[in-house]
């Protein structure tokens, strides 16, 4: 008896990054351990050749409608999973930066069956030269300390792009993000919805290509997106 798993990688303009992120997902060994993995893309409206490659490694494609940003791709990609059968999601940036030969530990942790959401964290592994400037580095610190004071759960990194959900869990969260706030808005609702927790270390790699994150004028979304939902746990506008 297999499990159906859904691998979503989000992308905008990763034509560099994508293909050895697939490559590197390992198929074999998932299928071994009774999963019955899809790689599922979501990408941002790319011009570099992104979905066009997509196509070529015969993943499933979705390309985001008229609104653009990470938190609208993320977001198209959850409802691409409900509507499917598939009882397991994990998420992964398709930029290089996070090891896909980490998926089964995530997995292995989920499937325990006592927690609703597993996330790998990057704070508590190991961080490569170059992966994560100093700068980023005190910000995700200072992101994190807000979240969990503001929450009380505890979690070592709460800007992570890599998460492990069942099925349950994204059915029940609520979310509006656009952008790279999305992460954030996730912990917000499964903190909101008391879901369980937990997280492996993992490693951090430089990214393949261009960062598109903007420190400073991100990091303040991701605030405002955790100061908002403590005051309003359910969104008040669903964009």
């Amino acid at each position: 008896m297999t499990t159906g798993l859904t691998i979503l990688l989000p992308t905008f303009n990763e034509v560099n990054g994508l293909q050895g992120v697939v490559e590197r997902i390992p198929l074999a060994d998932l299928q071994a351990e009774g999963w019955d993995p899809r790689i599922l893309v979501a990408d941002g409206r790319s011009t570099d050749g992104t979905q066009e490659l997509a196509r070529e490694l015969g993943l499933d494609l979705i390309v985001q409608g008229p609104a653009a940003g990470k938190g609208f791709g993320m977001r198209e990609g959850f409802a691409r999973f409900l509507s499917g059968g598939d009882e397991v999601l994990v998420m992964l940036d398709a930029d290089g930066t996070y090891a896909p030969e980490e998926i089964p530990r995530l997995l292995s942790v989920l499937r325990k069956g006592d927690r609703d959401v597993v996330i790998g964290s990057r704070l508590r592994g190991v961080i490569e030269p170059g992966a994560m400037s100093r700068f980023n580095w005190v910000g995700n610190h200072v992101l994190t300390w807000a979240a969990v004071a503001l929450y009380r759960v505890f979690i070592s990194d709460v800007c992570t792009g890599f998460w492990a959900f069942q099925r349950s869990s994204i059915e029940r969260m609520e979310l509006n993000s656009i952008a790279f706030e999305i992460e954030a808005e996730m912990f917000t609702a499964c903190a909101n919805e008391r879901l369980s927790i937990t997280e492996v270390p993992i490693s951090y790699a430089p990214r393949v290509g261009h960062s598109k994150l903007g420190s400073v004028g991100d990091g303040m979304r991701i605030l405002r997106k955790l100061l908002v939902r403590r005051l309003f746990p359910r969104p008040i506008n669903r964009i």
